[in-house]
């Protein structure tokens, strides 16, 4: 069967926002993103709490506004440049308020960043620990859970630190959103882990790169078809969500997403 066929109707295709510069509190040109992302025939969006937080206290309105738009919001994400020292994640009481504002706003999960604690191995349990409590305030909010984001630094030495979290924690209220490209970036064999690790992984970010630097998807070496015959292998019916955010703080917008976007198309069938 050809892979397109293979993956209609099993996985579904997210994006996120961080790919258009978007001021934080204007909710207006949220929206317009999301118009844009809708325009892509995207299934669902994904975007930073920032984006969001400043509707909170007003989230039947808001809410009804992202539902004219037919998208699921799949993911609300929390990215910091410092993160709590004891727990290696964003602070507790971030979190909670952004569990009962995501919910409030309908979005599936809430996504952490957090700091590498390389093989630090109380500093592994403590960081499993917040995560759990995380995800049980998510399933008692309402939402799916919470998902776990990485770096590449999780995924160094065989990915030791993500391997770590994975054992101590419990599936479905904690899961993975796997950064695929940053996993790539340390080298992992990224159709291999999701293989292993599949039911354990909610959602993937694709990202590609040329000579290390990100480009389109589809554009660059990332083993993108690989990792689609891994996700039809298993069956595997989570989120495949495309970020061209730049490190460097570019925003490519629609010249990254309208190509990355017609990829997504031929390699997964929709």
């Amino acid at each position: 069967m050809p892979l397109t066929m293979a993956m209609a109707g099993s996985v579904r295709l997210g994006c996120q926002t961080n790919a258009w510069r978007i001021q934080p509190g204007d909710f207006g040109q949220f929206l317009a993103v999301l118009d844009k992302v809708k325009g892509y025939r995207y299934d669902g969006f994904e975007t930073g709490f920032r984006n969001v937080e400043t509707r909170f206290a007003e989230a039947t309105a808001a809410r009804a506004e992202l539902a004219k738009r037919r998208l699921v919001f799949l993911g609300c994400h929390i990215f910091l440049l410092e993160y709590d020292k004891a727990t290696s994640l964003p602070p507790a009481d971030l979190v909670e308020r952004v569990i009962t504002g995501a919910a409030a706003l309908g979005a599936e999960r809430v996504i952490l960043s957090g700091a590498s604690v390389g093989a630090n191995r109380a500093a592994q349990k403590r960081k499993a620990e917040a995560l759990q409590r995380h995800g049980d305030l998510c399933r008692k909010a309402g939402l799916r859970g919470v998902a776990y984001h990485n770096h590449d630094r999780e995924f160094v030495d065989g990915a030791g630190e993500i391997e770590a979290l994975l054992a101590d924690t419990a599936g479905g209220a904690v899961q993975l959103v796997m950064d695929a490209g940053h996993a790539w970036l340390a080298r992992a064999d990224v159709p291999a882990f999701f293989t292993k690790h599949a039911g354990r992984i909610d959602g993937m970010h694709l990202r590609d790169f040329q000579d290390r630097e990100q480009v389109p998807l589809g554009q660059g070496v990332f083993p993108l078809v690989a990792l689609a015959g891994a996700v039809r292998a298993r069956r595997w019916a989570g989120w495949v969500i495309n970020e061209e955010e730049r490190l460097n703080d570019v925003k490519p917008g629609d010249t990254a997403v309208g190509p990355a976007r017609k990829r997504m198309r031929e390699v997964f069938g929709r």
